[in-house]
């Protein structure tokens, strides 16, 4: 299957929110700004990268819109979407790939969009707020087995796929432009974080051993900024659940988004790395 990813990017007031449409003159068709992943690109990162390419823009995602399938060149394609908000703009440069981009109402871009599957993206973009912030729950990368590591468990470092995990969750963390990172004491999560950046504040309560089912709630759910945390498989299933009333369980290295609207969790995705 075809891997591409791109955001129905939007500004001003989240009632009424212009949203930009790009042109393509070799295919001559309206549509949203998208491309193809490339090798072992996160999907995440190649959604940043997309949009950036073809706007000159720079965009926070918001909660996921519906993935679109189709068949290109008799291969089945899939593109997943999320809701962006312009957060910066270089200034859009036309090309050969895109050589006109408009900002139009919803109502407007509809009637300028080519594809139906585009126009089902701006109904999926009115369902939900558009603003919300972000909480990214990671589990540690790989660390190798416990029971062959001779030292204290909490030093346990990331092993060779735990740092690949940890160096491809620093191309998807900026997606969300988490002002928080927080992580368990133990090594494996502190390295997690540390490829995306420092100012990394430490947290018994994340911990393993020290993980409250009172406690730990409530110092990750009264974050009221962007924020990227990460804890453990022990820990983090109850978290998530405490948080958002889901289960959801993580893999090595993956990540859930927790999209809060007034301290309540609006929607909950999950992404691996």
């Amino acid at each position: 299957m075809l891997r591409a990813a791109g955001a129905v990017v939007w500004r001003g007031e989240e009632s009424r929110p212009e949203v930009a449409v790009i042109h393509r003159p070799a295919y001559d068709d309206w549509t949203f700004p998208k491309g193809k992943l490339k090798t072992g690109e996160h999907v995440i990162a190649g959604a940043l990268r997309e949009v950036h390419e073809e706007t000159g823009m720079t965009v926070r995602l918001g909660r996921a819109l519906p993935p679109v399938h189709y068949f290109s060149r008799g291969r089945l394609k899939r593109v997943d979407y999320w809701a962006g908000r312009m957060v910066a703009d270089d200034g859009f440069v036309p090309g050969e790939e895109v050589d006109e981009l408009f900002w139009l109402p919803a109502e407007e871009a509809r009637a300028r969009l080519t594809y139906e599957w585009d126009a089902g993206l701006l109904r999926a973009l009115a369902v939900a707020p558009l603003e919300s912030v972000p909480l990214v729950l990671v589990r540690h990368g790989s660390a190798g087995a416990r029971n062959e590591w001779a030292g204290e468990d909490a030093l346990r470092p990331l092993d060779p796929e735990g740092a690949s995990q940890a160096a491809r969750l620093a191309t998807a963390l900026p997606a969300y432009r988490p002002e928080v990172l927080m992580s368990s004491p133990s090594a494996r999560c502190v390295e997690t974080l540390v490829p995306y950046g420092g100012g990394i504040k430490v947290e018994p309560l994340l911990s393993e051993e020290s993980q409250d089912p009172h406690k730990t709630p409530v110092l990750v759910g009264d974050l009221t900024v962007a924020a990227a945390v990460c804890s453990h498989g022990k820990v983090l299933p109850a978290l998530i659940h405490a948080l958002s009333g889901k289960d959801v369980h993580l893999r090595k290295g993956a990540f859930a988004v927790l999209h809060r609207l007034d301290g309540r969790v609006v929607s909950v995705e999950r992404y691996t790395t």
